[in-house]
């Protein structure tokens, strides 16, 4: 199969194994400001730990009422810290989370659906300017709080895929992210699900030792060696 019928068909056997994963969960609700923001937030959050973590997080800043870039922005650091202490490296991530919300604040007040308003293209180049950000990171905030198609690549997506021979382990950031775009239809909510459902067989299957038994993915040829 070509990599486009190829890429549908591995979507269509991870979406009937797991069902619609109905990404990214925010306590706020994605369609408001405040849950625009904690998906930015929660972005920045989950690097290098686990989702269960960072909703601790996420659950004392709301639980504090500080889900607001006025509030986050005029939080001193040390406080920010330790509400998201439980996300790990509380500290690095608290500077990072205040150089995103002021830098929006910065840039358009307190609005941030005006910051996410705006191309994909822009928005990205802007997130990247700002200390902290990297390209997934960036990425996930495009497609989940702005709801622009852009394809989030993570560890998870390299590792499958390239167990899969779809990608090569020289591949970097972009050239996978190249691969999926060019493949695959434009569509926000196709591709939000789809990164999802990478994630979910990233977590319970294609591990860094992997299960194959039972991944909805077994069935297509794959190959464990550079992976």
């Amino acid at each position: 199969m070509a990599g486009a019928e190829t890429l549908t068909a591995m979507y269509d056997a991870m979406r009937q194994h797991f069902g619609p994963r109905n990404w990214w969960p925010s306590l706020a609700g994605d369609a408001s400001p405040a849950g625009q923001l904690e998906i930015c937030v929660g972005a920045i959050l989950t690097q290098n730990t686990s989702w269960g973590n960072v909703e601790k997080a996420l659950g004392n800043i709301h639980a504090a009422g500080l889900m607001s870039v006025e509030a986050l922005a005029e939080l001193p650091r040390e406080q920010l810290a330790e509400l998201i202490r439980p996300a790990g490296y509380y500290n690095v991530k608290a500077k990072r989370l205040g150089n995103f919300v002021s830098h929006v604040r910065d840039a358009f007040g307190d609005d941030i659906s005006a910051f996410l308003a705006r191309p994909a293209y822009t928005l990205r180049e802007e997130l990247l300017g700002i200390n902290g950000i990297g390209r997934e990171t960036a990425d996930s905030m495009i497609l989940y709080a702005a709801g622009l198609a852009v394809f989030v690549v993570d560890t998870y997506t390299a590792r499958v895929f390239g167990r899969h021979g779809l990608i090569s382990p020289e591949d970097d950031y972009d050239g996978i992210q190249e691969f999926f775009e060019s493949s695959l239809p434009e569509d926000v909510v196709f591709w939000n699900d789809f990164h999802a459902q990478i994630v979910a067989v990233g977590k319970n299957f294609c591990k860094p030792t992997p299960r194959c038994q039972g991944c909805p993915l077994e069935s297509f040829p794959h190959n464990l060696e550079e992976f």
